[in-house]
């Protein structure tokens, strides 16, 4: 018998993208702004990382 492991266990990067996915495919728009937000997140991220350097 296998063993299922809990919910807990799932990592939540893997959950975040099907859903964004799901999401894009449903409305297509959405593509948009998910993108900006991401590259927005990522340069804020890479510019706080080098002024902590």
């Amino acid at each position: 018998m296998t063993h299922i492991p809990p919910l807990a266990h799932i990592p939540p990067g893997p959950v975040a993208s099907l859903i964004a996915g799901i999401l894009i495919l449903l409305v297509p728009r959405l593509l948009n702004y998910v993108v900006a937000v991401y590259l927005i997140v990522i340069g804020v991220l890479g510019l706080l990382h080098g002024a902590w350097w």
